[in-house]
């Protein structure tokens, strides 16, 4: 018994050891985050995500940002042969609505036809759209590259208002322990259809009545209540590509928020496969 005991204690020791090394020889997910464009502060929004992201997870956020605030930002990276080689997710985080070259956004959309992972955030789901964009798109229609990928079409969003936030799928692993919240003034983003994204979550919206231009209010106008998935999955293309989207992110007090992060992460989790059933990072991936 008393060789028994100290042969147990350095065997626990030793596991615990081979654990601990095997987290450490883990390699750093490589994250690109991609920024820009019209309509809000992403000179600050991108140097959160960063911040935020390596602080939660086993990453290493690289940035391409452009500080171009109009609706045709574009950004180099996209235009380089095999862009996406040394990155295991892409974040899309552009708000680039009038970029409507069919060869640059095809691009971007072949590497994740072939395989590689997305987060979208806000207004990239209102990127890279031309045609008749706002009615319901046709599959397989040249307008319907981008919303194909995302699995959901939105097209303009409401007032800045507060979301109340519901997880409505409470067993998905991005989902899972999450607390259902209510944002500050933000915007919701409408759903014209969804396509292959499944729902995780839903937002609801009081928006306050508002008199059309040269008229005024009757007294006894309301208010009226609006609804979308605010969060969502989906699977892309043959090699059913992991994406994951959510368009809650306007406001940088928004992105700063702990509760936004840790949703960004678990979806980068989701999507690279390194999160288990419960919602928690694999050995080695989590902070």
């Amino acid at each position: 018994m008393r060789l028994f005991l100290p042969l147990l204690t350095l065997g626990i020791t030793a596991a615990i050891f081979l654990a601990q090394a095997a987290d450490t020889a883990v390699k750093p997910l490589r994250v690109l985050v991609v920024a820009g464009g019209c309509c809000h502060e992403y000179d600050k929004q991108h140097l959160i995500l960063k911040e935020g992201i390596e602080a939660r997870l086993n990453a290493i956020v690289d940035v391409a940002y452009n500080p171009d605030k109009t609706t045709k930002a574009t950004f180099e990276i996209y235009k380089a042969k095999d862009w996406d080689k040394d990155f295991d997710v892409i974040v899309h985080d552009e708000c680039s609505a009038d970029v409507t070259d069919p060869a640059y956004v095809g691009a971007i959309l072949a590497a994740h036809k072939a395989g590689k992972p997305a987060v979208n955030l806000h207004c990239a789901m209102h990127s890279y759209r031309w045609g008749n964009f706002r009615e319901a798109v046709a599959a397989g229609a040249d307008n319907a590259g981008w919303y194909e990928m995302l699995g959901l079409q939105s097209t303009a969003h409401g007032p800045k208002e507060p979301i109340s936030i519901t997880f409505t799928d409470k067993n998905h692993p991005i989902t899972q322990g999450l607390e259902n919240w209510t944002t500050i003034n933000e915007e919701l983003y409408n759903n014209i259809q969804i396509l292959t994204g499944k729902p995780l979550a839903s937002g609801v919206q009081i928006v306050p009545p508002k008199a059309k231009k040269g008229e005024t209010l009757p007294p006894d106008a309301k208010a009226t209540e609006a609804t979308s998935v605010v969060a969502w999955t989906n699977e892309y293309g043959p090699n059913k590509t992991k994406i994951f989207s959510t368009t809650i992110g306007h406001q940088t007090e928004t992105v700063s928020d702990a509760r936004y992060l840790d949703l960004v992460c678990r979806g980068i989790l989701w999507t690279t496969g390194h999160i288990n059933e419960n919602g928690q990072p694999a050995p080695g991936y989590g902070k």
